[in-house]
């Protein structure tokens, strides 16, 4: 049911060109707080009628979710459907982090001729969002069911409250469509597009739709995607070896090259700089949801794709 559906929304939605679920989501506030205020005065004397009206109004949309989207939640995981181990040594990781700052040095060498210089993406980012659809024609020649067809990826027009949020983006499960936040750094847009869009095809786990969208970034082929991919990657790698050997973390940052090095800062800086109470709340509630829906990890799930790429990486080129 699923395919058919999303590619109906994205169909009758992708030729948009401003987000619909935004402003769905939006009239939704105004009308929320619209019926309490004009419900406040006789809410005491008539609190078991409004009670009944808010519980009708949330197991309608809470319907919704599911029909439209929540249902993806039981999908077989990816481990499975791919044949991939879901364990890994410290040497298999060890070995897959080498390669893959291998990998993030020498694209950045290639786009920038300069070890110290960090990588800026030319593109708007309405151009990167079509060129992302490349990567996956690519990933689908190897594999079928990652096939993907009409765009219907947008820039939120709530990017300010998603970045106070901590958010890149986010599937609106109503409407199918990709909301990516347009004032992150540019060097990580596009791993955030496709992560997104491996959303839509109805991949509800965090971490298998990170290694989708790494896929993508890495399989198209132009190497400023590849780079927002594999330095992503290296990313979540380093920080998986931070936590396991202090030792071998240092040893590996002084392999990597001082632009890539510069790219992480900067959106270390981005991001502190909207770090509040805010985006902590709204992890906790996120990670307590991711839960209930079957990521029984939470928001740790996000960093699992590790697991999904070392053990992929041995039977295929990345």
């Amino acid at each position: 049911m699923y395919p058919v559906l999303t590619q109906f929304l994205r169909t009758i939605l992708g030729r948009i060109p401003f987000s619909i679920g935004d402003c769905l989501y939006f009239i939704l506030i105004l009308c929320v707080v619209s019926w309490f205020w004009n419900n406040r005065k006789t809410w005491r004397s008539q609190w078991k009628n409004k009670l009944l009206s808010i519980l009708s109004f949330t197991s309608v949309l809470y319907f919704l979710f599911h029909a439209l989207w929540a249902l993806n939640y039981y999908r077989e995981p990816l481990f499975e459907k791919m044949k991939i181990k879901n364990e890994y040594t410290d040497n298999d990781l060890l070995v897959f982090t080498k390669m893959i700052i291998s990998k993030t040095n020498a694209v950045q060498y290639t786009i920038t001729t300069n070890k110290g210089l960090k990588v800026s993406i030319p593109y708007t980012q309405e151009q990167i969002f079509k060129k992302s659809l490349n990567g996956y024609h690519a990933i689908a020649k190897k594999h079928s069911f990652f096939k993907f067809n009409t765009l219907s990826t947008k820039k939120t027009l709530f990017s300010l409250p998603l970045t106070y949020m901590g958010f890149g983006g986010y599937l609106n499960p109503f409407t199918n469509e990709a909301q990516v936040n347009d004032l992150v750094p540019l060097y990580g847009f596009p791993m955030t597009v496709n992560h997104e869009m491996a959303h839509q095809m109805g991949y509800a786990s965090e971490s298998e739709c990170n290694f989708i969208g790494f896929l993508a970034c890495v399989e198209n082929e132009d190497t400023y995607i590849q780079y927002s991919g594999y330095s992503m990657a290296l990313r979540y790698c380093l920080g998986n070896w931070q936590v396991r050997d202090e030792v071998i973390y240092k040893q590996l940052i002084k392999t990597i090259h001082p632009g890539v090095l510069k790219n992480y800062k900067e959106s270390e800086q981005f991001w502190k700089q909207y770090d509040t109470f805010i985006d902590k709340g709204f992890h906790a509630f996120y990670n307590q949801f991711l839960k209930i829906n079957q990521q029984k990890d939470g928001m740790e799930s996000y960093s699992k794709f590790v697991n999904l790429m070392v053990n992929y990486s041995k039977t295929h080129t990345l």
